[in-house]
């Protein structure tokens, strides 16, 4: 007589908010024939990262905020969303080439970069462009902060990144001043 096992399933709520499966296969290769250059040490590559992981978000948001934004100068706002994603996307992707570059292995998995990006959450559904104007601000200003926070350190280990660093808070600094110029009023004092 065959017994069957009924497999139970538990239904409580996972500690992860993502239910995929963990990925399989994906470990490091060995370095042969790879080039035999600089290698980044463990703290250069985490800097980079935290680098990464914010423009990751800061183009995701600028997206968000592009879809969602309404009111008062609404295409320029728009347009110029359009900009600073996609100098976010390019500043990202050669940050993480460099990593590669480096041996290191930049992380911009969806949940990598929520867990560990600095920028703040942006809000949900419509939002006005008064709004938008001060949330992308912030957004610039935090990234802008991080490039600074982690630059002497990467400086020290490796000029070459620190040029790409130089770059990305040139760019964003003037986005930050271009976006927030929109809500000033001259000064006549």
């Amino acid at each position: 007589m065959a017994t069957t096992t009924k497999k139970t399933t538990s239904t409580a709520p996972s500690a992860s908010r993502n239910k995929r499966r963990p990925a399989r296969g994906a470990q490091l290769t060995k370095e042969q024939n790879a080039e035999s250059g600089f290698t980044a040490s463990a703290t250069l590559g985490d800097n980079l990262q935290k680098v990464l992981v914010d423009l990751i978000e800061l183009a995701s948001q600028g997206k968000q905020a592009h879809w969602n934004v309404v009111g008062t100068n609404f295409r320029d706002t728009h347009r110029q969303l359009d900009e600073i994603i996609e100098s976010s996307r390019e500043f990202g992707d050669a940050v993480a080439e460099r990593m590669r570059a480096l041996h290191a292995l930049p992380d911009g998995r969806s949940d990598t970069v929520t867990e560990t990006t600095s920028l703040p959450e942006f809000p949900q559904g419509e939002v006005a462009t008064s709004d938008v104007i001060d949330l992308i601000t912030e957004r610039l200003e935090n990234t802008v902060g991080t490039c600074r926070d982690v630059h002497d350190a990467v400086d020290e280990e490796d000029p070459t990144s620190a040029d790409l660093l130089h770059q990305i808070i040139e760019k964003l600094e003037q986005y930050a001043w271009m976006v927030s110029a929109e809500k000033r009023v001259p000064n006549r004092g």
